[in-house]
């Protein structure tokens, strides 16, 4: 054994060493956040909120310096957790098995919740069927278990992430929840801060939130009639049009320009049908749906399912911003109401990286044909870009980022 020991000393004063050198910075840092905490006791106070609800609050708090998107020199940027090195494509992101298992569950609890359902739809316009898809996407039905402490999330954002005065605001909303009442417990959240079944961040609680089932308080966590007539209020405040369908699924004509598939590019869906689009699955569309205005969606390029999107597309996109994210719930509450597959498959192609799609978004906002972020995302307007960059090169115009024309664009 003291063989054993004499063997470890070595090792045992070089890990001392580095506590030494580490703690002072540990201090140094637990320092200037609780420092940070103190300078948003007045801004609290202001909210009403009481010294010792932000005290118990606070106290023992420390920053999750592991979290993505903090604004830490010389740190390499830290990805969103689940964000493969690969961008999703959408064969990926829109499993049918997916839709199979979530669907049946969802119209279970279209049978179980039908009353609530019906009176949410009557008050909101929103059908059930898009807020049990919305809860379906957010919590999985409220079986997945939020994983951050969300006091501890939004103190960290709003302390060190990019988006600052964002989050102190949220920090400061999340205070007031306390101070209202939400038990301390039920204070879970994503790693951006979204709160309850369908995800909330505080600021749209007290916006949005919906005391449905009348027992005095609105509660997200754990009230299914409130979480899901919350979900419904903010769809309605976002511009949400009752009686109209979130996005047509089309068949494409062989000459259709996938370049024009952004959101400022519209007209209303009897002129698309007319430029040779047909409604998938035989689906006949009435005058006031085909008098809708609405723009193309085309997920792969000229590969895939094509969508004519009118206003709720982008009401959901609202409630959170990734296109597939909007085909995710809308293709999901349509399965929900009995609705088939997506008539055409999606491709199996494969997408590029991260880097390499933003390598292609830095060339054409050089070429000044991209206007938008780069973030490394084959997003619409991203899309449309390479399309018209194609086209402007002679080459094969599909409107999907692609090695071949990645290495074109560098030449």
């Amino acid at each position: 054994m003291m063989c054993l020991l004499r063997g470890l000393r070595p090792h045992l004063a070089m890990i001392a060493l580095i506590v030494a050198l580490i703690a002072p910075n540990q201090s140094r840092a637990d320092a200037a956040f609780n420092a940070f905490l103190e300078q948003m006791w007045p801004h609290a106070q202001q909210f009403g909120i009481s010294r010792g609800v932000f005290n118990a609050a606070t106290r023992g708090l420390e920053p999750d310096l592991t979290l993505p998107d903090l604004d830490i020199p010389g740190r390499p940027e830290k990805a969103p957790p689940g964000q493969a090195e690969f961008v999703q494509t959408p064969g990926q992101y829109l499993r049918e098995a997916s839709f199979d298992r979530l669907a049946a569950r969802g119209r279970a609890l279209a049978a179980r919740h039908r009353d609530t359902l019906t009176a949410i739809e009557k008050e909101f316009g929103v059908p059930g069927n898009v807020v049990l898809a919305i809860w379906a996407r957010e919590t999985d039905y409220g079986s997945y278990k939020l994983p951050h402490d969300a006091l501890r999330v939004l103190a960290t954002q709003a302390y060190t992430g990019k988006r600052k005065d964002f989050f102190q605001n949220e920090f400061i909303y999340a205070l007031k929840m306390l101070q209202d009442g939400t038990p301390r417990a039920d204070m879970r959240s994503s790693w951006g801060g979204a709160l309850g079944m369908t995800q909330f961040l505080p600021s749209e609680y007290y916006k949005y939130g919906v005391d449905f089932d009348r027992n005095g308080r609105a509660d997200i966590f754990r009230s299914v009639p409130d979480a899901l007539a919350s979900a419904a209020k903010q769809l309605a405040g976002k511009g949400w049009q009752a009686g109209q369908r979130w996005a047509y699924e089309v068949r494409a004509p062989q000459n259709a320009d996938c370049s024009i598939g952004t959101p400022d590019v519209t007209m209303p869906i009897g002129d698309w049908l007319k430029r040779g689009f047909v409604p998938a699955q035989g689906r006949k569309l009435g005058a006031r749906e085909l008098s809708l205005s609405a723009s193309l969606l085309q997920p792969e390029g000229s590969y895939g399912p094509s969508f004519l999107t009118p206003k709720n597309y982008f009401v959901i996109k609202e409630y959170n911003f990734s296109d597939l994210y909007v085909l995710f719930v809308g293709h999901l509450a349509d399965r929900i109401a009995g609705a088939q597959s997506f008539e055409t498959p999606w491709s199996k192609g494969a997408q590029l990286k991260t880097r390499d799609v933003e390598s292609m978004q830095q060339r054409l906002t050089e070429l000044g044909i991209y206007k938008d972020k780069i973030d490394g995302k084959a997003g619409m307007l991203t899309r449309a870009a390479l399309g018209r960059y194609q086209k402007a090169n002679g080459l094969k115009v599909d409107c999907w980022p692609t090695a071949a024309v990645l290495t074109h664009m560098r030449r």
